[in-house]
Order: C-alpha cells, then sequence, then structure tokens
C-alpha cells in the first residue's frame, strides 16, 4: 500500500489516511467542506459546501498523479434530500462527461455538522 497525502486537502483528524492507493486503485478517506487553510467548513449552502469537497478530492486525486477522468465510483452523503439537485449541479459540472458509477445516501449526520461527505475510488497507473 501507498499512502496519499497533501496539505492542499485537509488533513486528516483520526487514524486515517487522506488516500490509499493499492492494487491499481486510489481509495480516497471521505471529504467534508473543510477549507485546509483554516480547518473549518466553509460557509454557504451546499453548492459551496459541494465544491469545496470536489477541491479536496482533486488534490488528493493530483497528489496520485490522476484525476476526475480516472474515477470510476463515488460514494455521495447528504443530511438533506432536498440538497441533491443542486449536488447535482455541482458534481455534473466538476466530472463533465466522465460519468463513475455512483451511491447517494441521506444520513442523519455528518462530521462537524457537515452537510456533505464524498469519498472516491481512482484508477491509477500506478503504484
Amino acid at each position: 500500500m501507498k499512502f496519499v497525502a497533501t496539505t492542499s486537502a485537509p488533513k486528516a483528524i483520526g487514524p486515517y489516511s487522506q488516500g490509499v492507493i493499492d492494487g491499481g486503485f486510489l481509495f480516497t478517506a471521505g471529504q467534508v467542506p473543510f477549507d485546509p487553510a483554516t480547518s473549518k467548513l466553509v460557509e454557504g449552502g451546499v453548492e459551496a459546501s459541494a465544491e469545496r469537497v470536489f477541491d479536496n478530492l482533486e488534490a488528493i486525486l493530483r497528489e496520485a498523479g490522476v484525476g476526475f477522468a480516472n474515477v470510476v465510483k463515488a460514494n455521495v452523503y447528504l443530511t438533506r434530500a432536498e440538497d441533491f439537485a443542486a449536488l447535482n449541479a455541482v458534481y455534473a459540472r466538476r466530472f463533465g462527461d466522465h460519468r463513475p458509477a455512483r451511491s447517494t445516501v441521506i444520513v442523519a449526520a455528518l462530521p462537524a455538522g457537515a452537510m456533505i461527505e464524498i469519498d472516491l475510488i481512482a484508477r491509477v497507473t500506478s503504484g
């Protein structure tokens, strides 16, 4: 296994890694909308939160030498079903024409009171 860490995404706040490469795949830790510069949740609604989450994920992907085009699976967690359409708009913009498999789950709560969390699995060419 190879562990992935970048200062461009929030550092792990527990005994886990931002990402792990194994078996030709990168598995990211779930990302909530923490700003890595402040370690605080971004302000604004679900769109601002989703953008920050995707910025964090992009930093981890980049550190592993891949991008959103390498993602094969996304797991999305929302605390409010009514945020689904807004999340989808940001998701579609960030992935462009690429369409990885995805699960979306509505949950009662997320860490630090976040409204969204996403983790990814991406194909890597080495590691």
